[in-house]
C-alpha cells in the first residue's frame, strides 16, 4: 500500500510524469508552525544540479493544500503537492516494448496488467522522493522539539571514500554507479520501539526500503559483527543514562533505543537507467536485442539520497515519539 505510520501516518501519491506528486500526513499535532519557507532547505538539498545528477529540474515549490491555517498546523490531514512541469514523456515510449533492465518497468506491467503509467517510471519513480522529503520536514520540526536530530552523509561511491573518484569511475565507464549512505540520530530517549515486529530496526527498515534503489541496510557495526567475538561486540554500559563505551549495536538493543546515537547505513544500487548498451528482451517481438536508455537520469542516485534518508528516519521516529506522548507535551509551549 501507499501509507505508513501509526499516529504520524503518511500517504504518498502521484506519478513521475503526471500532473503532480504529493503526500498527505495524518496525525500531525495542531499548533506546529509551518510555512512554505520551512521546506526550501531540504527541497534544495534533494534537487539535481551537482555533478552526477539528472538534468531534469523542477521548481518543487510545495503547495500546502490542507492542514495549515495562519502558518500553524490545524490537526487536520496535511496535504502537500508538487507540480510536474519539466517532463519529456516521449523518452519512455520504447519501454512499452523493452522494459529497462534493473527497473520496475516489467514487474509493474505484470502487477497492474499494463494499465500503469510507465512514463518516467510512473509511481515507481525517484521523483516521488520529493514527497518523502516534505513529510520529513514536518517530522524534523516535531523531532527538534524533543532535541532529536538526524543527519545523513555519503560514506562512499563505487567503493571509494573519495566521492569524486567514485563518480569518475562511472564517467570513464560511461555507466552508472552505486553508493553507501550513513544516518546518525542524536539525543534519542531510551525506550522507543518494541521487540520483534515493531522494533526500531524493523520500522526504519520498512520506511527506508520505500526509497527507490535502496537494496541493503545495517545497524551499528552491521555485518562486520559476524567476524567478532561477543566480548568485542558487546557495548559495555558506562552510566545510568545508557551511554556505552562502544556503539556496535547502533543505539538499539532488543528493538528499543538505548540512549546512544542511532547509527545505520544503507546501500543504494547503481541507477538502472544506464546509457551503457545491454542485451535484453523485447516483449513485443520476443527476441533479445541491444538496448540503451535514453533520457535524463542520475549517474549516481546515492548523491541525492541523504536528505531523503533523513526524512524517512524522521517520520518513523516522530511516530514513535507521538506514541509515547512525548511530543504533545512540548508542542503546547507554542
Amino acid at each position: 500500500m501507499n501509507s505508513f505510520g501509526t499516529i504520524f501516518r503518511t500517504t504518498i501519491f502521484g506519478e513521475s510524469h503526471g500532473e503532480y506528486v504529493g503526500i498527505t500526513i495524518d496525525g500531525c499535532p495542531a499548533g506546529l508552525p509551518l510555512n512554505i519557507q520551512d521546506f526550501i532547505p531540504d527541497i534544495e538539498r534533494r534537487k539535481p544540479g551537482a555533478k552526477g545528477t539528472t538534468p531534469r529540474m523542477e521548481t518543487d515549490i510545495p503547495k500546502i493544500i490542507t492542514g495549515v491555517f495562519n502558518d500553524k498546523t490545524t490537526g487536520a490531514p496535511l496535504t502537500i503537492l508538487f507540480d510536474n512541469n519539466n517532463t519529456r514523456s516521449a523518452d519512455y515510449e520504447k519501454q512499452q516494448d523493452v522494459p529497462r533492465p534493473g527497473h520496475a518497468d516489467f514487474v509493474a506491467s505484470k502487477r497492474f496488467g499494463g494499465f500503469e503509467d510507465f512514463r518516467g517510471g510512473g509511481h515507481f519513480s525517484g521523483r516521488l522522493t520529493v514527497c518523502l522529503v516534505a513529510a520529513g520536514v514536518v517530522a524534523k520540526k516535531l523531532l527538534s522539539l524533543s532535541g532529536v536530530h538526524a543527519n545523513a552523509t555519503i560514506v562512499e561511491i563505487g567503493g571509494e571514500t573519495d566521492i569524486e573518484k567514485g563518480l569518475q569511475k562511472a564517467i570513464d565507464a560511461k555507466d552508472t554507479i552505486g553508493g553507501i549512505v550513513q544516518c546518525t540520530v542524536s539525543n534519542l530517549p531510551i525506550g522507543l520501539g518494541s521487540p520483534f515486529f515493531d522494533s526500531v530496526e524493523s520500522l526504519i527498515s520498512h520506511a527506508v526500503f520505500a526509497i527507490p534503489a535502496v537494496k541493503g541496510i545495517e545497524f551499528g557495526i552491521g555485518f562486520a559483527a559476524a567476524k567478532m567475538f561477543g566480548s568485542e561486540h558487546n557495548d559495555a554500559l558506562q552510566n545510568e543514562k545508557g551511554i556505552t563505551a562502544t556503539n556496535n549495536a547502533g543505539g538499539i538493543i532488543g528493538g528499543i533505543t538505548n540512549g546512544n546515537d542511532l547509527v545505520f547505513r544503507i546501500v543504494v544500487k547503481p541507477t538502472s537507467s544506464t546509457p551503457k548498451s545491454q542485451k535484453t528482451l523485447n516483449i513485443s517481438s520476443g527476441q533479445l536485442e541491444e538496448f540503451s536508455v535514453k533520457g535524463r537520469h542520475d549517474l549516481c542516485i546515492a548523491l541525492r539520497v541523504p536528505v531523503v534518508l533523513e526524512a524517512v528516519t524522521a517520520f518513523v521516529l516522530a511516530d514513535l515519539l507521538l506514541q509515547e506522548q512525548r511530543i504533545p507535551k512540548i508542542i503546547n509551549n507554542y
